[in-house]
């Protein structure tokens, strides 16, 4: 037979299945049964046991109820759902079994403590719902207030998903989700959870509104599912935050620049190294801002770089400003360096759960808005007009707070004197009451004439009058016996228990006013909680627009100019971050100059070490930085704005899915194709290297003409190669042009200049650079033998393998049978037999008939004779 509190714990573990339930018994939380063998492994605790019935002993392990958020933050990010069950009643005064409830249910994305949330990252809960050929997304960020929606296709919602890394996911059951989740946990809903009509219904509802057309999401049969049902599961698990989740939006993606996983990989844009770490990536590079709520900010345009022009001038024009007022600057950053996270704590205020240091945090914090403002009196008007003081907030808060307060409302003194008389007026009673026992000791031996009386307390007895037994002959009559000890004996007089009870009563009661008040004041602010999140935003964005002018203040970055074109035209430019690890003057900066109508595509040669990857790099970053509206590392820029950045770099396997390097690089450049425009910057380092020689070759050379041919694509491409026989391309593409990383030979040693230069390369110092690394010698110097031998017993071919990526065939002489890309053999009129001549465009055609006609007169047509 179960006990009370057993029936009481299954209830309530009924009622949240797939939680961690942990159960408040006293000052621990006790988990049970599979429970506390899960937290007992997961936290390092010591399972235990405990009979709750007869014969009936179950598994046991507890966490100390002042240690909580301790535990639950390696809970939560292990992906576990906690419930937190409460004593609703105090134990000391219920009879019979104490009333407990789930007060809140803690998942990886619903988290509102400060604690388990990084500072200057976002905590996002996405809901994805199918809708026929389109996904609806939604997210929410609780501790931000964030709220939006979309209707997307299944590419641009997986884009979604890797740019929100989203700590938790919610999808109806047997759906998968459209992309991969980052290792987020994915919990499964009832598809009735997503039904339209109900998730309409809940919107307008929680809204307050008859139609979501003022939202941009009505007719949006996918972006209404997933809101709606994220919307109901927050009511299940942190319900006090609803009301945060007052402002939908509807996302569109064709306002901002997407970037894949491989793009933000490539470019470093948040980690980046050898170790994966961020402090070498762009975003500790540009990341001076000084409080949580502009850190995020500035993480969502590195992420999110806009693809419109008036938006961007109006953030480059602010910027600007900034960076031409350094007074004003360097105060705002210096002001705002003492500002709180205003976004959160109205968030926690809002909720319900603020504590007493976090209503006076956000109030030094609303204290900055006016010197802010002040500071930017005469910059662009939008960035200041939002800079709402709140002074009601403000003055609210601090009459009733004490400047320090302490960490919680139990320890009392909270509420500032003069705030509430009747609170004074119990605070008076109770300190003159302590006055009285404090004097009584005194008082008391100077009347009875023992010198060692005492006064005391204790929690059982309370307040007592001492007396050793020496003493007790000379005991008033007044005293009444309390308590016999060993050698002495304890009283109370009528008065002593009347103060007593005047001190123990005044506490209780100082509690609960100090409690009510507490609650009045948050409501209150809570009222104006709207108000203090716009001002939170606008000081977000003076903090991320201050710390981009602080950026090209500090590091000589300049303002591009941005144009709908299609032309990219660098003057001296730098890698950001590259520049930053480099004593002053090493870097060796570069021009690019990309147009769709005469240099769309540059064949960039060069050995390795040269500066290639680099120069690709730092080509898309300068685009990507001045499409966040920030200033670049170049002398001067023109930036055609892109629609989308396309990386394709570095040796990477999936072995998981067994895909080799090489498949990789194919299904990573397959999609480029497949995906980019005429207004995508392409970023292609050595394609085709991850196979033999000539098939390598093949694919390269290929690439680059349905780059330059196909008349959808026709995208600004930088292409590094080591296959110097590409640059023949150049001959007959139009828009095709080669570059090379220079390199001096002085005395048999190179030296690498960095400098990017017309015209291609001839060698590529393979056997150089793995002197460099530290081969050992007998390598290196075999190394050149071979090289010797090959080069002279078959010049071109063996060339070939020095220059591509792997190694010769099992048989060399196979070699020979495998068709030369530029070679004087095939006979040219056997490749034009063999054309499709169906399967060409007409531009295709003119490029196949010209290069026929060059090998029928020059090295082609001597071959065919």
């Amino acid at each position: 037979m179960s006990t009370p509190i057993r029936r009481q714990y299954l209830q309530a573990k009924q009622q949240h299945p797939g939680c961690l339930l942990l159960f408040r018994l006293g000052d621990f939380y006790e988990t049970f049964d599979e429970d506390a063998r899960t937290i007992s492994r997961e936290l390092g605790l010591t399972l235990t046991g405990r009979e709750l019935g007869k014969g009936q002993r179950y598994p046991m392990a507890g966490i100390p109820y002042h240690a909580l958020d301790g535990y639950l933050a390696k809970l939560i990010r292990r992906g576990f759902r906690v419930a937190i069950c409460e004593q609703m009643s105090d134990p000391a005064t219920s009879k019979g079994l104490v009333d407990r409830e789930v007060v809140r249910v803690v998942t990886p994305g619903t988290v509102l403590e400060p604690n388990l949330l990084e500072q200057k990252a976002n905590n996002y809960l996405v809901a994805l719902a199918p809708a026929g050929d389109r996904w609806g997304l939604a997210y929410i960020d609780l501790s931000t207030s964030e709220f939006a929606t979309a209707e997307l296709s299944p590419q641009d919602a997986a884009l979604e998903l890797e740019r929100l890394r989203p700590a938790e996911v919610l999808l109806p059951e047997g759906a998968s989700p459209p992309g991969a989740t980052g290792g987020a946990p994915v919990t499964k809903r009832d598809a009735r959870t997503f039904d339209e009509e109900e998730c309409r219904a809940l919107l307008l509802r929680h809204l307050g509104a008859t139609s979501l057309e003022a939202y941009g999401c009505e007719g949006m049969a996918g972006a209404v599912r997933a809101a709606g049902a994220i919307l109901a599961y927050v009511a299940e698990t942190q319900k006090a935050a609803l009301p945060n989740l007052n402002r939908l939006s509807t996302v569109s993606p064709q306002s901002y620049m997407a970037l894949d996983s491989q793009t933000r990989r490539n470019l470093e844009l948040f980690q980046g190294g050898r170790n994966g770490g961020t402090e070498h990536s762009l975003y500790a590079v540009l990341d001076l801002t000084r409080t949580p709520m502009g850190g995020r900010l500035m993480r969502r345009w590195l992420g999110q770089p806009l693809r419109e022009l008036a938006p961007l001038l109006k953030r480059q024009e602010a910027v600007a400003w900034l960076h031409a007022h350094a007074i004003q600057r360097t105060r705002v950053l210096e002001m705002l360096h003492t500002v709180g996270d205003i976004e959160r704590l109205a968030v926690r205020v809002r909720a319900g759960a603020a504590s007493p240091r976090d209503m006076a945090a956000l109030r030094r914090s609303l204290e900055t808005a006016p010197p802010v403002r002040q500071a930017l009196e005469s910059a662009p008007a939008w960035l200041v007009e939002r800079l709402d003081a709140c002074p009601d907030a403000v003055e609210l808060i601090a009459y009733a707070i004490v400047e320090d307060p302490p960490a919680l409302l139990s320890d009392g003194g909270v509420i500032r004197q003069e705030f509430s008389p009747e609170l004074d007026q119990v605070r008076s009673a109770s300190r003159n009451a302590r006055d009285y026992i404090a004097s009584l000791e005194k008082t008391e031996r100077e009347h009875t004439g023992i010198k060692s009386l005492k006064v005391g307390y204790n929690r059982v007895f309370g307040y007592y009058i001492e007396v050793t037994t020496p003493h007790l002959a000379l005991v008033p009559a007044t005293y009444i016996r309390k308590q016999t000890l060993s050698g002495a004996e304890r009283y109370y007089t009528p008065e002593l228990k009347e103060y007593e009870s005047l001190v123990l009563n005044a506490q209780e009661r100082i509690a609960e006013m100090e409690a009510a008040l507490f609650r009045q004041v948050c409501a209150q602010v809570a009222a104006m909680a709207d108000r203090i999140l716009d001002t939170a935003d606008a000081l977000a964005h003076a903090d991320a627009l201050s710390a981009l002018a602080e950026a090209a203040a500090r590091y000589n970055y300049v303002r591009p100019t941005l144009t709908d074109g299609d032309t990219l035209d660098i003057k001296a430019g730098r890698h950001p971050i590259v520049e930053r690890f480099l004593s002053g003057g090493e870097f060796v900066p570069n021009d690019t100059l990309l147009s769709c109508k005469d240099a769309q595509v540059v064949v960039l040669t060069g050995p390795n070490m040269a500066g290639k990857s680099t120069f690709l790099r730092q080509a898309a970053l300068i685009v990507l930085m001045a499409q966040m509206g920030g200033f670049v590392p170049a002398q001067a820029a023109t930036v055609g704005l892109v629609d989308r950045i396309f990386t394709r770099v570095g040796l990477q396997d999936d072995l998981a899915t067994g895909q080799s390097t090489f498949m990789v690089e194919m299904i990573e450049t397959a999609h480029i194709l497949h995906n980019a425009t005429s207004r995508s910057l392409l970023i292609l380092d050595e394609i085709g290297r991850g196979t033999s020689t000539y098939d390598g070759m093949a694919i390269a050379r290929a690439v680059i003409e349905y780059i330059h041919n196909h008349p959808r694509l026709g995208a600004r491409t930088l292409f590094a190669t080591h296959y110097h026989e590409l640059v023949e391309m150049a001959r007959y593409l139009p828009r095709v042009r080669n570059y090379n990383v220079a390199v001096a030979e002085e005395g048999g040693d190179v030296v690498f200049l960095h400098r990017i230069a017309p015209g291609g390369a001839d060698k590529s110092y393979g056997i150089h650079v793995a002197q460099l690394a530290g081969l050992p010698r007998p390598v290196v110097h075999r190394a050149r033998e071979v090289l010797a031998e090959l080069e002279s017993a078959d010049g071109r071919a063996q060339s070939d393998w020095r220059r591509g990526r792997s190694a010769p065939r099992a048989d060399p002489s196979t070699e020979g049978e495998q068709m030369p890309l530029f070679g004087k053999t095939p006979p040219w009129l056997e490749e034009l037999l063999a054309l499709d001549v169906n399967g060409l465009t007409p531009l295709e055609a003119l490029t196949r008939l010209y290069e026929l006609q060059r090998k029928a007169k020059g090295e082609g047509g001597q071959a065919a004779h």
